[in-house]
């Protein structure tokens, strides 16, 4: 039961803890996995339980319960035992695997084996060059660093865009987990990480492929849910001060816009 079953702990505007909540979704793991979602304190720079979890108000504290040393980052995602009290496993990449394997998911198998060599080599460059890149492009101390890591970021979503020509998902005709890494960075692109990060040599209407998948991806059961551009907005513009000392939140385009058809060139 959920008294003593395991618990997804994430964040609505961590793109990491976003892709274990797209897993969670498309597997359809509800039914064996509770979802709790916390919110941000930033002024503390941590996060915090809506109400109390295992007598916890913060996740710092969750982590210093699980036994997690004093000098631990307590971060989201994270997969929690009740019955152990302890986390299980905090890293995301590892725990989108975790997830996927979960005996009691229904949805599609998001690692087939037929894919799973080209799935891992898109995961590997992905999680460099585009889930990393664009806060490499944002926290880049130089112009160097910075074009480097630009430079980087637009060269993965070219090779995106050609895989995506000739196939549905990034690494075949099914849905896998290198397709889960890339939507929580590319729905978050116009939104946050263009005005914010500098990554804005091409808008993404310029790379049509890319923008279907993005629709189709977002259109997926369960996706919608998950996406949150108020709070990625709010968190990201006003907890950010040495990149953006004002707080203001410039105004964006409406996320159904950039889940919605490609729009007509003049």
């Amino acid at each position: 039961g959920a008294a003593d079953g395991h618990v997804l702990i994430v964040g609505r505007s961590c793109p990491w803890a976003h892709r274990a909540w797209l897993v969670w979704a498309l597997r359809q793991l509800a039914g064996s996995i509770t979802l709790l979602v916390v919110d941000p304190d930033p002024a503390a720079g941590r996060w915090c339980f809506a109400e109390p979890f295992e007598k916890c108000t913060t996740l710092q504290q969750l982590y210093r319960r699980s036994g997690a040393p004093a000098s631990a980052r307590a971060t989201v995602p994270a997969l929690y035992s009740r019955s152990q009290r302890r986390l299980l496993v905090n890293e995301s990449a590892r725990l989108i695997e975790l997830l996927n394997d979960w005996p009691a998911g229904s949805g599609p198998d998001l690692d087939p084996a037929d894919q799973r060599a080209a799935t891992g080599t898109w995961r590997e460059r992905l999680q460099h060059s585009v889930n990393d890149g664009v806060y490499r492009c944002g926290f880049a101390r130089c112009q160097a660093a910075y074009d480097r890591a630009e430079a980087d970021l637009f060269a993965s979503l070219d090779a995106a865009e050609a895989a995506l020509a000739s196939n549905a998902w990034l690494s075949g005709p099914a849905l896998s987990l290198a397709d889960v890494q890339l939507f929580p960075t590319l729905i978050r692109l116009e939104l946050v990480y263009a005005p914010l990060f500098g990554v804005s040599r091409r808008p993404l209407w310029q790379l049509p492929a890319l923008w279907r998948w993005r629709q189709r991806f977002h259109a997926l059961p369960g996706v919608a849910a998950t996406c949150h551009p108020d709070a990625w907005r709010s968190d990201y513009f006003g907890a950010l001060f040495p990149l953006h000392p004002s707080g203001i939140i410039p105004a964006a385009p409406e996320l159904a816009t950039l889940v919605g058809e490609l729009p007509a060139l003049p």
